[in-house]
This record gives structure tokens, C-alpha cells and sequence, in this order.
């Protein structure tokens, strides 16, 4: 039965049943593609082949039982946010991941298991608990103490799907992925046409989820502000900041700002953060550099710093390489 398949490809289009029926010249109506979505009927040959070409997908993807389903899913997402496009954003993100998993189908490639850090999960009573959440993970996959350059790369290779996605009022999201009867991948979404180092930021949250266990006690705002401490830790090691910044700053130019940005890959704001959480700026020192950052807008979309990193630059790769290999094969 195709209803589920149906659904998602319909909704990855962003269309609406309506719209859907005017797309293939109201061959069917809309009440009918609903009864094709809810398995009360099946379309004829003739109505498969017009919705599988409008959807972008083929007849074999809209018969097949293979069903992927994502779990726990956790959006960065702003207040008004519509459940409409939340619903959207998941069967996006289940579309591509069909064709992900279908290409290392092909290529006999057995999905890379999630890498789960020895250590993980780490429990987290206090927000500064993230602290040494970060520097665990950082331990258990021997990355020292440097700048990570391509994060996207490093959560694949350890097992994370990471895909890019236009999105409008969603930063990110992060998942466990079910196929059939068993858990086929992690993955994480970011907003493709982010500045990089906001994307590379969102990629560090979403695995702050995934490895650290909060108190039950702690509130969601909470929680998120610990994936965020675990973000800034995992990001900028609290010793190599240190090292570059002296332990207690009472002010700091836009300049140097600029130049961490360029070591780290994160935006001028997340290094401000950073720098209240360990103590080497003052409160009062930071409370004027977002007054500054807020003068000249660089709080607000499209959030373009000085230096800021192009999206291209932080984009998962591995994909397109077994796409490429899977054609040359």
C-alpha cells in the first residue's frame, strides 16, 4: 500500500491535497489521493505514473514496504514555527534519507553503525555538567584539544547522517532513524543556507542531545542550555581558549573576535558566551560587546558577521561521493 509513501513525498513537496490534485490536472480529486494516503484505495497505472513524476519520485518508491521512520525527533526551532512545517521538515528529511540508505544499498555498503562515545551518556545534574560531557566525547574520539575543521565530516564518519535542508524558521533537528525493525542511523539536519558557523554550532547542539542524560529535575530551557554549554565546550576546549585569550579579560576588540572566528569556525557571539561561561570576561564586558552586536544587527537575520564563514564551507559530503561512486560503478 502506498498511503504512507504517498504522504511524505507529498509532504516534502510542500503541497497541500489540493494542490496536488492541480498539479496532475485533476486526473483524481483531492478526496481521492486522501483515501489513496489513508490505504482506502489505490490509484490506477495512469494516476501512479502523474504522481510519482510530480512528487520527483518513482513508482517503485511510492509501492515500496521498506518503511524508515524517525523517533525522538528534536527541533532548534523558533516560537511560531507551524506544526505544518515541522511535519514538512520530517518528510524531507525521511525522503532524503530513503535515497541516502537506498545508495549504500547499492554499493553493498552496511550503514555506519553510530559511533556512540565510550563514556556517553554522561549525566548531567547542572548545566556545567556539559563542560566535562564535551571534553569526554573529545577524549573517546581522540581529537585532542584543536579546532575541529569540518565537523559535518567528523559526525559522519562516526556514524551520523548529517543533512542539508532549506529551512525557514528551523535551525535544526536531531533524530534516531527506524527502518523496519531496527535502528538504521542517527541523523542530524541543518539549515543549508545558514552562515557555516552557525551551522557548525547546531551540529555540536544536537550532539550535546545525544550524549549527555539531564536530570530529570532540570526544565527544557534547561536542557537546552546545557546542549549549548556541551556546544561551546565541544567547539572551543576550555585550555585552547584559555591559551589564546589569557584566563581574565576586562575587555576584548572585535578584532580578536574575528580572528577566533576564523580558528574556531564559530560565530564572534558563541566565542562571547564562551568566554562569560569560563570566567575570562566579566559580566559587564559582556553585556557591552551584545550591545554592540545589537547596534549593528548582527542579532538579527540573516546574521551576517564581520568574517562570516559561507554555508558551502561546513556541508556534508558523503553522499554525494557514494552518488558519484555508486554512477562510476
Amino acid at each position: 500500500m502506498i498511503g504512507r509513501r504517498l504522504r511524505i513525498a507529498r509532504a516534502a513537496a510542500g503541497l497541500s491535497l489540493r494542490d496536488l490534485s492541480a498539479q496532475i490536472d485533476g486526473m483524481v480529486s483531492a478526496q481521492a489521493i486522501g483515501k489513496y494516503e489513508r490505504n482506502e484505495d489505490m490509484p490506477r497505472s495512469g494516476v501512479l505514473l502523474a504522481l510519482a513524476e510530480v512528487l520527483n519520485v518513482t513508482e517503485e518508491y511510492l509501492l515500496s514496504d521498506d518503511d524508515l521512520v524517525l523517533e525522538g525527533v528534536e527541533f532548534r526551532k523558533k516560537p511560531n514555527t507551524s506544526a505544518r512545517e515541522e511535519a514538512a521538515i520530517e518528510a524531507n528529511s525521511v525522503h532524503l534519507l530513503e535515497r541516502y540508505l537506498a545508495i549504500e544499498d547499492l554499493l553493498h555498503l552496511k550503514s555506519v553503525d553510530w559511533e556512540k562515545p565510550r563514556s556517553a551518556p554522561h549525566p548531567v545534574l547542572d548545566i556545567r555538567d556539559a563542560e566535562d560531557a564535551a571534553r569526554s566525547v573529545r577524549e573517546d574520539w581522540g581529537l585532542g584539544n584543536d579546532p575541529i575543521p569540518q565537523l559535518a565530516e567528523l559526525l559522519e564518519e562516526r556514524g551520523i547522517k548529517v543533512l542539508s535542508i532549506a529551512l525557514e524558521n528551523i535551525d535544526g533537528l536531531a533524530a534516531k532513524v527506524r527502518r523496519k525493525d531496527h535502528m538504521a542511523a542517527r541523523v542530524v539536519v541543518v539549515k543549508g543556507d545558514a552562515w557555516a558557523e552557525r551551522k557548525r554550532f547546531t551540529l555540536a547542539h544536537e550532539l550535546g542531545h545525544m550524549v549527555i542524560d539531564p536530570s530529570p529535575d532540570m526544565s527544557e530551557d534547561d536542557v537546552e542550555k546545557a546542549a549549548h554549554r556541551f556546544a561551546g565546550a565541544f567547539l572551543m576546549p576550555a585550555d585552547t581558549l584559555r591559551a589564546e585569550m589569557g584566563s581574565n579579560r576586562s575587555s576584548v576588540s572585535l578584532g580578536e573576535l574575528v580572528a577566533l572566528k576564523e580558528r574556531f569556525g564559530v560565530s564572534i557571539q558563541a566565542i562571547s558566551y564562551r568566554c562569560k561561561d569560563l570566567g575570562i570576561l566579566k559580566q559587564s564586558a559582556f553585556v557591552r560587546l551584545f550591545k554592540l552586536f545589537n547596534k549593528r544587527g548582527w542579532r538579527k537575520p540573516p546574521y551576517e558577521e564581520p568574517g562570516a564563514i559561507e554555508p558551502k564551507w561546513e556541508e556534508p559530503k558523503r553522499f554525494e561521493r557514494l552518488c558519484y561512486r555508486a554512477l562510476a560503478e
